[in-house]
Formats: structure tokens, C-alpha cells, sequence
């Protein structure tokens, strides 16, 4: 049996009077292509925020590679392998593609300081940030500042920005959200071809991209998992035709 790289017991969410997460417990294993599926308002969001960082549980507790962090600090968790992309685009507008990557690759080397300097002053830097460009399909815009980049591009950045912190796991956040679709192949493709040994939790409402991608699948109802198993046996489950549709199969869901 593969190793398990993350999990969660009995993790519990309260908000005065509202329970978002209640005991949920799951397990991501090394290599993984997990997706975190549910409803708006199943707990997603919730949930991803005690596995980052953001908000500490008020019951259970998060392990990564078999230690406790469910009361670390969010960049410790970056620090040691948990990285995650945001579902709405958090980039610095006013930088190019491969200034961006350079500063993400200096801190994540302890030059964060150096950042700053022709990029040509360190080979290590350049080159890591030219493979990551080259990578996620941004070395024909690496001069253009953030702000004019095509939206589906600033999604591979945010991505390329993720892969330059060297994750163990790296939680996706709706990548495809708000893509127009001329620019989602481009993106479907490069989330397709993440380094295997980088373990992916998907967070995602567009099921084409949850089918093509996961090989194991977790269904959040009301802050509750309600089932977990391969994308076949999720696709025919009657409790998750019913939770999305009422009829049909999970697939017919991709934009309810």
C-alpha cells in the first residue's frame, strides 16, 4: 500500500452555532490525484483552510508526512512540502512571469533577500525559472507584466508558482475557474503533466476536469463526507446522483 503523505481525523469546524466540517477524515497517498468534490456549501473551502493553515480545527487533528502540523503557521506548512493555489488569482500585477518565479525561486532557496538582482547574477535561479516558464507554457510572455496576461495564463502562473516551492502536496484550487475555454486545454493539459511525484488534492466544480484528472475522489455533503472511492464507483453512486442531480450521473453535473 502506497504511503499516506496527508490526512485528517475527526476534523471538526465550528462557527458559533454552525458545524462546516464535521469529523472528516481522509487520507491523501504519495503520488496521488485526488479530488475534493461536493456542493457549494459542502465544506470545501472550509476544509482546505484547516489542511493550509487558515483556520485551526476546533476538534481533530492534520499530519503531514506523519507529523502533527494542525496548530502550525501557514508558511511552515509551505516549508515543509503543503502548497497551495488559490481560486481566485493572487499575483503581483506590476511584475513579469519570470521576475515573479525568480523571487518565488530565491525565497525558496533562502536568497529571498537577493530577489532583486539581474537574474542573470544567479545561474541556479535563472535556470530553475526558465525550466518552470518553459514547463507551463510561459516563456513567449515571460517579459509581459502579470496584468496583461490572458487569464488562463496567469493560472499556469499561479500554478508554476506553487510547483517553484518543490511541494510534496499541492492542493489545487479550482484551477479552471473562470477560464474562458479557448485558453482550458492549454491549462487541462499542464495540471495533466504535474510532476508524479508531487501528491494533487483537486478542489473542483467542472467535472470533465475532476474525471479526466482524479484516480480517487472525495464527496463533502453539509460539512460531511458522504463517500470516497475511484471516479467509476463515484459516477454510479445513487447518495451522489442524488446530492448533485436528484438523476443521472455525476459527470451531468460538471455545470450545476
Amino acid at each position: 500500500m502506497s504511503e499516506t503523505v496527508l490526512s485528517t481525523h475527526g476534523l471538526v469546524m465550528r462557527f458559533g452555532g454552525i458545524t462546516a466540517t464535521n469529523n472528516v477524515s481522509m487520507e491523501l497517498r504519495r503520488g496521488a490525484r485526488h479530488a475534493l468534490i461536493g456542493p457549494n456549501g459542502a465544506g470545501k473551502t472550509t476544509l482546505i483552510n484547516q489542511l493550509t493553515g487558515v483556520l485551526t480545527p476546533t476538534e481533530g487533528r492534520i499530519t503531514l508526512m506523519g507529523e502533527d502540523i494542525t496548530r502550525l503557521a501557514p508558511h511552515k506548512r509551505v516549508a515543509r512540502g503543503l502548497v497551495r493555489t488559490f481560486q481566485i488569482n493572487q499575483l503581483f500585477d506590476s511584475m513579469t512571469p519570470q521576475e515573479t518565479l525568480a523571487l518565488v525561486v530565491s525565497q525558496h532557496q533562502g536568497a529571498g533577500a537577493q530577489w532583486w538582482k539581474p537574474l542573470g547574477s544567479s545561474k541556479a535561479i535563472a535556470e530553475r525559472a526558465a525550466q518552470l516558464l518553459e514547463q507551463f507554457h510561459l516563456s513567449d510572455v515571460a517579459q509581459q507584466q502579470v496584468k496583461h496576461l490572458a487569464y488562463g495564463k496567469r493560472r499556469l502562473l499561479e500554478i508554476a508558482i506553487a510547483l517553484a516551492c518543490e511541494p510534496r502536496v499541492l492542493l489545487l484550487d479550482e484551477p479552471v475557474a473562470g477560464v474562458p475555454a479557448g485558453e482550458r486545454e492549454e491549462l487541462l493539459q499542464t495540471v495533466a503533466a504535474l510532476p508524479a511525484d508531487v501528491s494533487v488534492l483537486l478542489i473542483e466544480h467542472d467535472m470533465d476536469l475532476v474525471f479526466s484528472f482524479a484516480d480517487r475522489m472525495t464527496v463533502l455533503v453539509n460539512g460531511t463526507l458522504l463517500t470516497e472511492g475511484d471516479p467509476e464507483t463515484i459516477a454510479n453512486d445513487p447518495k451522489v446522483k442524488e446530492v448533485y442531480l436528484g438523476h443521472g450521473t455525476a459527470t451531468e453535473a460538471a455545470h450545476v
